[in-house]
């Protein structure tokens, strides 16, 4: 446990990783403020404060870094692939000015530690091209060709935060995301992942007796995904290190989005059609290399997909069962 005096501000604390974010840091006896442009969805949120700003504004930023000895910057426009290949001007306007005014606002408020969190999507497409990816490590970051206007802005406030730890002695952090899914975040609407859309897409088969569900592109695509609980241990153990290089955090197992129709259906007890439609499919491959992780952490995540998988789409089949 902490001295709960440690008082720590969580941004995109309305959201899904954020609130559980909010969750993990309340239970291990710290002091926390949450900030978002919208309270959680789906559960109350347990900071001991919470606030409503818009991070994309100066003022806001100096609002909500006053007073807090440390800043876990989740704060993002973002999404699925559907989201961040069809609005690239506003993900990169939006993310660039949260992202330089926090980090800004936290030097000026004197701010100790700063943990900015990052994504696989910084990672070169030209190592991605193969649904039989090599895992990723955090120096194939250069020579720099990130996905999409969201990888490009990710990959410059990693170089941001760096230069504030370099000039200014902020102690940053730098935490790059691969695939994190689990209950609580967004299923439907346009900005859910992979594994959340398809847990609501085979609900709606199962719950309507339907058993065709679509799947972009032709399915091999591959990726590895990570379940909340090991995400935010991660962050945790990340913030608590003297780590100060981009690292990266995710599972390491590979499938094809096939295999998780199919994981998702066994969990369902229902068996689908996979019907192939058009739409974005990303990187062919992008799996993740954890040699580092376990290197400088010790540990790594614990939670098997089948297991995550189990937890979400119970969640999701209720959702959509409430729905109808």
């Amino acid at each position: 446990m902490v001295e709960t005096t440690t008082r720590v501000l969580v941004t995109g604390a309305g959201g899904f990783i954020g609130h559980h974010l909010v969750n993990a840091l309340k239970n291990n006896g710290y002091w926390v403020r949450g900030v978002d442009l919208k309270y959680p969805e789906y559960a109350d949120t347990v900071a001991d404060e919470f606030e409503i700003l818009d991070l994309r504004r100066w003022d806001s930023c100096l609002q909500a870094t006053r007073g807090v000895e440390q800043v876990y910057a989740l704060a993002a426009d973002m999404g699925g692939m559907g989201f961040i290949s069809a609005h690239h001007a506003q993900i990169l306007h939006n993310n660039s000015l949260i992202n330089i005014h926090t980090l800004e606002a936290a030097r000026i408020n004197e701010v100790k530690r700063y943990l900015y969190t990052s994504s696989a999507c910084i990672y070169p497409e030209f190592k991605q091209t193969d649904a039989e990816v090599v895992p990723l490590k955090e120096e194939d970051a250069y020579p720099a060709q990130p996905q999409d206007a969201y990888g490009w802005e990710k990959l410059v406030s990693e170089r941001l935060a760096q230069h504030y730890h370099q000039d200014y002695g902020l102690e940053t952090r730098i935490v790059r995301f691969h695939n994190i899914f689990g209950p609580l975040g967004h299923w439907d609407g346009g900005r859910e992942k992979a594994p959340a859309a398809l847990c609501r897409k085979i609900a709606v088969a199962k719950l309507t007796n339907n058993p065709r569900v679509e799947v972009w592109g032709d399915g091999e695509q591959t990726r590895s995904f990570c379940f909340i609980d090991d995400c935010v241990e991660g962050i945790m153990r990340l913030m608590d290190s003297d780590y100060d290089e981009p690292l990266n955090l995710g599972q390491d197992r590979l499938v094809s989005i096939n295999q998780l129709v199919d994981i998702i259906a066994a969990i369902a007890g229902f068996e689908v059609v996979k019907v192939h439609v058009a739409g974005p499919m990303g990187v062919r491959g992008r799996n993740s290399d954890n040699t580092r992780l376990r290197q400088i952490l010790g540990w790594e995540p614990q939670i098997t997909l089948e297991e995550g998988l189990e937890v979400t789409y119970k969640w999701i089949e209720g959702e959509v069962r409430a729905r109808m």
